[in-house]
This record gives C-alpha cells, sequence and structure tokens, in this order.
C-alpha cells in the first residue's frame, strides 16, 4: 500500500528495497508521511503527485534526476529524498549538489537519505557519502547513520 492504494513493484532487489522504505522506513521514521514520487524499474512514475511536488517547488522535468523514493511529512513540513541502493547511486557529494540545485525553489526542510538492503551493500558505499545526510539499512529497520552534524533526522 503506498498512500491507501494497492501498488505492485516489478521483480528484483531494487523494487523489493523501494518497498521496505516505503513499509519500514516511512513508519519507523517519517511517520504519517505521504508518497510523493516512487519511480519502479518498470513504470518510472509509479506514484507521482504532480501537484503537490509543484507546489513544494520541486521541478518535475528531469525525472531521470528524482531521487527513488520522495515522502513528505506535512505535520513538520520535511521532505525526505531517499535514494535506494542496490549497486549504484548513493548520497554523494555530487548528488547532494544535484538534489540542492534541483529542489532551489523548495523551502520545506529537506532530508537526504542513502538506504542499503544490507551492511555488506552499505560497506561498498560508505566512503561515497555525503556529509550531514542519513543512512537506512533495511536490514536493520530500527536504526538509522547519521553522518555528522549537530542533529540527527533534520533538514539540513
Amino acid at each position: 500500500m503506498i498512500n491507501e492504494t494497492a501498488y505492485t513493484f516489478s521483480p528484483g532487489k531494487h523494487n523489493a528495497l523501494q518497498k521496505a522504505i516505503l513499509e519500514e522506513f516511512a513508519p519507523r521514521f517519517a511517520p504519517g508521511a505521504i508518497c510523493l514520487y516512487v519511480g519502479d524499474t518498470t513504470n518510472k512514475n509509479l506514484v507521482e503527485n504532480q501537484t503537490l511536488l509543484k507546489q513544494l517547488g520541486i521541478a518535475l522535468t528531469e525525472h531521470d534526476k528524482l531521487p527513488d523514493v520522495i515522502l513528505y511529512c506535512k505535520d513538520v513540513d520535511w521532505i525526505y529524498f531517499v535514494e535506494a541502493v542496490t549497486s549504484v547511486g548513493p548520497m554523494s557529494p555530487k548528488r547532494l549538489q544535484e538534489l540542492e540545485a534541483m529542489t532551489q525553489q523548495v523551502t520545506s526542510g529537506k532530508i537526504y537519505v542513502t538506504a542499503f538492503p544490507d551492511v555488506t551493500v552499505y560497506k561498498r558505499f560508505v566512503a561515497d557519502l555525503a556529509w550531514e545526510t542519513e543512512v537506512w539499512i533495511a536490514d536493520e529497520p530500527d536504526h538509522m547513520i547519521h553522518l555528522n552534524g549537530n542533529r540527527f533526522m533534520g533538514p539540513r
């Protein structure tokens, strides 16, 4: 279920991780969040709330640059940009710059998260992760790793 609607992801590790982000990460670390965007490897726009994305200042002109999952918590006005990493694409410094450029019009708090299926995949990418981002590992769903900073799980 995504936003109270049943969806089916196509098979694959990446989509399984995206499903875990929605079913395990979001209730724990973004309670009450709605999914603004999630792309499936087959259906790039499985969920896309164009109206709210536009209202929040997120440009939809470059779908290939959107993170894998975008969640929004209205009560705290936070947007979670989540990259699901099974083989490529963590929140690297370069990726963070791209997302910051893409979201210049956003006034909501922005939280950047890299999600990994397990510690083995995390270890392959740990040197590439940007400071001031969060890490979530699906096989340890109750825990987060915060990369530096004076706050845990909050907007930049």
